[in-house]
């Protein structure tokens, strides 16, 4: 919006030339996420409590967590507000990747808003039904798959040449193409997969995996929204070298990877979801003042798998997110290993509460995990160059 408001007006004003540069306007979206969630934060936990909007613990998990118990849901509220002010606010909406993470995360988020409702405010134990939910989840990646499918963007539509303090670069020999069906194969360098039609299933799994995946991971005070920050500042970085243009080149080319501009502004909603995130880590942190509940983590997840599908690292997200991976493999395993032979592989699942029934303490649990998260963003990252 402030694009579309300021920046013609640069030749009158050249301050306004800012709002021209991607950096500018996501440096700001992360630090209008943070204040938004600074100043609503106490407003939305405020209301949560007094229509009495609290955590049903369950009987059967760890001991430490009864005390959990009426501890404000729901919280993910703020990160919504605090990711789609600031983006609507310094984001291209012209923009076609935009748009769609944006009606990805809105879309999940209200999946997590049912769930919440009928879990907290209607009191059915289970929310929203498992296959109803997966439902929503699945007819939105099929959507998606299929509008990247049919109608792929080739990259062009707003040139690089529209930056401002770079030079132009030829579209045609310039940026790196892939086909709408394809995605990379991390490390390796000029090896994709073509899926064919079947992409439109694929992008419905992943989807759906990291939205569930990291509805899984928050368990823990603090716990989903580290590797979700840092998860989302690798997306970020990754767009905007995609779509960078230094002295003429093309970076995208020189790195073998996909990309051209429209992925770049994906930069924008990474970096309000990293703004977001510490905001709202403010009022989560051990121990939490409010739980994200699965408006929030549906909604982060959706915007994670997006980001991973529009920037063509499905593959690799199964490394920047590992933590939400494990998380998630630990369910399917302990699931499938009871059902066939009546066993558990876990003391519990998902596997955070495996270690906290081994006795270590939550904190403990928590940074070892953001460390670890961390720590495979960094190789996701370096296989920009070891391609």
């Amino acid at each position: 919006m402030l694009y579309w408001l300021l920046y013609p007006l640069r030749d009158s004003i050249s301050l306004f030339n800012l709002f021209g540069y991607l950096t500018f306007r996501a440096a700001y979206a992360t630090v209008t996420a943070l204040l938004i969630a600074f100043f609503f934060g106490p407003r939305i936990i405020s209301f949560l409590h007094r229509k009495q909007i609290g955590q049903h613990v369950r009987s059967d998990g760890p001991s430490s967590h009864l005390r959990k118990e009426g501890t404000p849901t729901m919280g993910g509220l703020i990160i919504l507000l605090s990711v789609l002010l600031p983006v609507l606010l310094w984001g291209r909406l012209d923009n076609s990747y935009l748009v769609m993470v944006l009606v990805c995360t809105v879309w999940m988020g209200l999946i997590g808003i049912l769930d919440d409702y009928l879990k907290v405010v209607r009191h059915c134990s289970k929310g929203l039904i498992g296959r109803y939910k997966l439902l929503g989840q699945f007819a939105l990646g099929l959507g998606v798959g299929a509008w990247l499918y049919f109608a792929p963007v080739t990259g062009g539509q707003q040139g690089p040449a529209q930056l401002p303090g770079v030079r132009t670069v030829d579209i045609e020999s310039g940026e790196t193409s892939i086909t709408a069906s394809e995605t990379t194969v991390p490390f390796l360098k000029q090896v994709r997969l073509d899926f064919g039609l079947l992409y439109i299933a694929f992008v419905a799994l992943v989807l759906a995996g990291s939205a569930n995946a990291v509805n899984l991971t928050d368990g823990l005070d603090g716990l989903a929204i580290g590797p979700v920050m840092t998860a989302s500042a690798t997306y970020t970085i990754w767009a905007y070298v995609a779509g960078l243009v230094l002295f003429g080149r093309h970076i995208a080319r020189y790195l073998d990877i996909p990309g051209f501009y429209e992925m770049s502004e994906l930069a924008v909603f990474g970096s309000a979801v990293v703004g977001a995130g510490v905001g709202f880590l403010w009022y989560n942190t051990y121990p939490a003042q409010v739980f994200m509940g699965d408006v929030g983590s549906l909604s982060l997840g959706g915007g994670l798998g997006m980001m991973a599908i529009l920037t063509k690292n499905e593959l690799l997200s199964l490394l920047i997110g590992g933590v939400f991976a494990v998380e998630a493999l630990s369910v399917i395993t302990q699931v499938t290993s009871y059902k066939l032979f009546k066993k558990r592989v876990f003391l519990m699942a998902p596997i955070h509460h495996h270690f906290e029934k081994q006795g270590w303490a939550e904190p403990k649990i928590i940074v070892r995990f953001w460390i670890i998260s961390i720590l495979l963003a960094l190789v996701g990252l370096a296989s920009l160059k070891l391609r």
